[in-house]
Parts: C-alpha cells; structure tokens; sequence
C-alpha cells in the first residue's frame, strides 16, 4: 500500500490550502481525506473535510463552536470521490471561509 500525503495552496499569499492524504493499493484508491484549511489571523482553521471514515464517503462542516455537519455523499468509488471533493473545495473555498467567519461572529 502507498500513501501520499500533501497541501495545495490556494488564493494570493496562501490564504488557504487543500490538505490530501489518500492510500493506494494497485493502482485503487483505498482511503482518503481530503479538507479545507483556512489561514484566520495567523492560524489555520479546518473548515471541511471530505473522508470515508465510518465506512462511507461523506463530507464534514466544521463550525468554530466544535460541532460538525455531516453530509452523506453516494459515489461509485474512492477515485471518484476523489475528484469530486478536490473540485468542491477548488471551486468553493472562498465560500466555505466566508461561511465559517459569519458562524464565527455570532
């Protein structure tokens, strides 16, 4: 089994990052996490999280109180989870932070 773990850096002056860490076992995805980190004042912030602990696919919100939101997410596989959680979080970063911060002040 091979595991591969690394960041992709998001936004000017990386005001956030990707981080993956997934499993590979010939040439099949096996596990993965994938989630969005957000740099707010000085700190990063985990924001979403996309996994397939429990025994399914599924994405977190993380909300600055502790709780989370839990969403189950039917795919046929880890590849395609993969890409369609990669994608959400390219597209969607800057939303997902925006959402975070207006939980956080209240």
């Amino acid at each position: 089994m091979n595991e591969k773990e690394f960041y992709i850096y998001l936004g000017n002056h990386f005001k956030g990052r990707i981080r993956l860490r997934f499993s590979i076992n010939k040439g099949e995805i096996t596990d993965l996490v994938l989630q969005y980190e957000a740099m707010i004042e000085e700190k990063w912030f985990a924001i979403v999280r996309y996994d397939c602990a429990h025994g399914f696919f599924h994405r977190d919100l993380l909300h600055p109180n502790g709780d989370k939101e839990k969403k189950i997410i039917d795919v046929p596989n880890l590849k395609y989870a993969f890409t369609f959680a990669k994608q959400d979080l390219e597209d969607k970063w800057e939303w997902y932070k925006e959402q975070y911060l207006m939980k956080r002040k209240k």
